[in-house]
């Protein structure tokens, strides 16, 4: 398995919203490889009937760099993969998903081939852990060791967005972790780094289109 990085499958090919989650992902659907950029709202999802979707899900800032494209210019938006990497290895993917019969076993594969030769940046993974503890800009930047404009231009290029976005992303996330065990929203909220439950219920209207009750309830 490529390090972070989870397989998904979706039998049933059920319609539903896809939330941010800081993450990026290949997807084969409808017989096409496509790229799923970073998304900042809810993104609708269409399957068909019949035709099941399997992914694979990269952890935030990993993707990027093994198709050598910069996240802000895919975000909120699909992309045919052969659209997003140069050269035939992006149209030969599909042969070879077609050929197996097994996409997410070639999914892997090609992940890993990619990420042969590649040395991934070290400071994505710090921005990442510092977004997802909460930390402000100016803490980030100093954990990463640049300057919070060059901060800033690192996470558009990695996450497709500015490191705020990136951390209520990630927060956002976090509390529907906790709220898993039926915790109240409030403790999710204070647990989470929320100041107050208004505060999650006003970012989960932002960030999913919803209240964090319906969020939660399904």
């Amino acid at each position: 398995m490529f390090p972070g990085a989870v397989v998904w499958e979706n039998a049933a090919a059920v319609d539903g919203d896809v939330l941010p989650d800081g993450c990026m992902d290949l997807i084969w659907m409808n017989d096409e490889v496509v790229v799923a950029g970073p998304d900042t709202r809810p993104f609708r999802a269409t399957g068909v009937v019949g035709r099941p979707i399997v992914g694979m899900r990269f952890a935030p800032g990993a993707l990027p760099v093994l198709l050598g494209v910069h996240a802000e210019e895919i975000a909120n938006h699909r992309v045919a993969l052969a659209d997003v990497l140069s050269g035939r290895a992006g149209r030969e993917l599909r042969g070879r998903i077609l050929d197996s019969g097994a996409p997410a076993r070639t999914l892997e594969a090609f992940a890993a081939e990619l990420r042969a030769g590649i040395e991934p940046d070290p400071r994505v993974a710090v921005m990442a852990a510092a977004a997802a503890r909460g930390a402000a800009v100016g803490d980030v930047a100093d954990a990463v060791g640049v300057g919070e404009r060059q901060l800033r231009r690192l996470a558009r290029r990695n996450f497709g967005y500015g490191p705020r976005m990136l951390a209520r992303i990630l927060r956002l996330q976090a509390a529907l972790r906790i709220s898993a065990g039926g915790v109240p929203a409030a403790e999710v909220a204070a647990a989470a780094g929320y100041a107050d439950q208004a505060h999650l219920i006003r970012e989960s209207r932002e960030l999913a289109g919803r209240t964090f009750g319906a969020l939660v309830s399904g």
